[in-house]
């Protein structure tokens, strides 16, 4: 009785489900974001960019971050092959629409090549079943402005016209640099153009 009764203690204590972050084969959950595009804001719609062609969605920290700054600025740089394999990008993060204003207009890092949403709320996050957690007390980005908004695990989805999955990867299981989630990704979009 005791040993059951630790059992349903401890399954008690665990509390919220531990998720993986859906993988390929799976159905993309839809959604619809504040976006922002060169500093513009707009509403950036899966169901919409779908309809055109497959799409990366890339889930990162933070803006105005080391890796992500890198990641971005990668995505930026290879923009045009993803054009020409047929293939649109968004960047998702707890950021808030202002933080991600300045992020997605600036040369270093968006350069206003591509959407970057907010998700201050995780929902985005919480559909593809990515965990996110607290910035380090008095965390600063590079800018040196305080970071307030919890970090969503950095992982990559290419998504199929067909709403499927068509691959995951992420830092923590795959153990990618950001800058390999943009290579890794354009790899699968322009492969899908050839077929």
């Amino acid at each position: 009785m005791r040993k059951m009764f630790l059992t349903l203690a401890f399954v008690v204590l665990m509390g919220v489900p531990v998720f993986a972050a859906l993988k390929a084969g799976d159905r993309a959950p839809n959604f619809s974001a504040r976006a922002s595009l060169a500093g513009k804001e707009f509403t950036f719609s899966l169901r919409d960019a779908l309809r055109k062609g497959p799409v990366v969605v890339y889930f990162f920290p933070s803006a105005f971050t080391k890796g992500c700054d890198l990641e971005a600025h990668t995505f930026a740089q290879e923009k045009d092959k993803f054009d020409a394999a047929g293939a649109t990008i968004i960047g998702v993060s707890a950021d808030s629409i202002a933080r991600l204003d300045a992020f997605s207009a600036d040369p270093n890092y968006c350069a206003g090549r591509f959407p970057v949403a907010s998700d201050p709320g995780r929902r985005i996050a919480t559909a593809y079943h990515l965990t996110a957690m607290a910035p380090k007390p008095g965390m600063k980005d590079v800018r040196g402005v305080a970071i307030h908004h919890a970090f969503i695990e950095r992982t990559t989805f290419v998504i199929g016209k067909n709403h499927r999955i068509l691959a995951t990867f992420s830092t923590k299981d795959d153990h990618l640099t950001p800058d390999a989630h943009v290579q890794k990704s354009l790899a699968i979009v322009q492969q899908l153009a050839s077929k």
